[in-house]
């Protein structure tokens, strides 16, 4: 599985970094971005960030 950001909807709160900061960083433009390596082992907080994220920017495929 993988994470994805869409900077389109992102505000740069930086609560999915605070939630998983094993897969979430804020880019040098003040967005979220996600690794892109597999998420499996992280799976549990990723999924919370997504939910938590207050503009659904976040996205978790297979």
């Amino acid at each position: 599985m993988k994470a994805f950001v869409d900077k389109d909807l992102c505000i740069g709160c930086e609560l999915c970094t605070e939630i998983c900061p094993d897969v979430f960083s804020m880019s040098d433009e003040g967005y979220a971005v996600a690794i892109e390596d597999e998420i499996d082992e992280y799976i549990e907080t990723a999924e919370d960030a997504r939910d938590q994220c207050p503009t659904e920017a976040i996205s978790i495929d297979e």
